[in-house]
């Protein structure tokens, strides 16, 4: 990927980054990054001179059609983790140890915090199970990491991506040792996560809500749907109304 697509897109987006002294070059870390795009995922790889493993969802991996086979070609070949989320506990427990797998052979592990892309651009409340349970269970610094801009390169569903500079910020790594092995606390799971967010934040200058982006997400389509109901409702009136008006004449 550094080779083929990397030079690519640096070449095209020219990504500003700081804080790259951050990254050790050699030895485990945890990248805790925002999502606010599909291509998060590329451009911090490939401002980075090591490898980053990235858990991903198990579709990616599995999608029909010529789209789909170059798309889990891709994720196979740049080593990274499918995920199956349709279990009762989501990505859970396979996520954790595929975190712990990464960290164990030295390498980086790369892991979105919000455990989905942001809806509009906002920070949102970081889910405590993989990211603080990896750190805990590892020792392994936390480097937060925030993407800049690139939900304006790439919306959700927008597949041509718009020619722009993105930007990548790197905080100073987080210590959670004096924590390690109590990650079944689910207070001290909160406490590491919600830490980790707050730098992020800062690097970031995101809107912070404390909610999870996927109720957010539903939120958004339960609001989306409402409205689509109440329109087909005012139609429904207009037209009777119409017809009505026609027959009394």
């Amino acid at each position: 990927m550094k080779f083929s697509i990397g030079g690519s897109l640096k070449l095209a987006f020219r990504p500003w980054v700081e804080g790259l002294e951050n990254i050790p070059a050699e030895g485990p870390a945890i990248l805790a990054s925002n999502h606010l795009s599909f291509s998060d995922s590329f451009f911090l790889p490939a401002v980075l001179d090591r490898k980053v493993t990235f858990i991903a969802k198990a579709e990616y991996f599995t999608s029909p059609g010529v789209k789909g086979k170059l798309t889990a070609a891709f994720f196979k070949g740049v080593g990274q983790l499918p995920v199956d989320r349709s279990g009762a506990r989501g990505a859970g427990e396979a996520a954790i140890q595929s975190g712990i797998d990464v960290i164990e052979r030295g390498e980086l592990f790369g892991i979105y915090p919000e455990g989905t892309r942001s809806p509009d651009g906002r920070l949102y409340r970081g889910k405590p199970g993989g990211l603080a349970r990896v750190a805990l269970a590892t020792g392994a610094p936390v480097i937060p990491v925030a993407m800049i801009d690139t939900e304006k390169i790439q919306p959700p569903g927008k597949v041509v991506p718009k020619l722009m500079r993105p930007g990548i910020r790197i905080g100073k790594p987080l210590d959670f040792s004096r924590y390690h092995g109590m990650d079944n606390d689910r207070f001290i799971l909160r406490s590491v996560t919600d830490e980790v967010m707050y730098e992020i934040m800062k690097l970031s200058g995101q809107e912070y809500v404390d909610i999870y982006a996927t109720a957010a997400k539903r939120q958004i389509a339960d609001a989306e749907k409402a409205e689509k109901a109440e329109k087909a409702e005012k139609a429904a009136k207009t037209d009777k109304a119409e017809k009505a008006d026609g027959t009394s004449q």
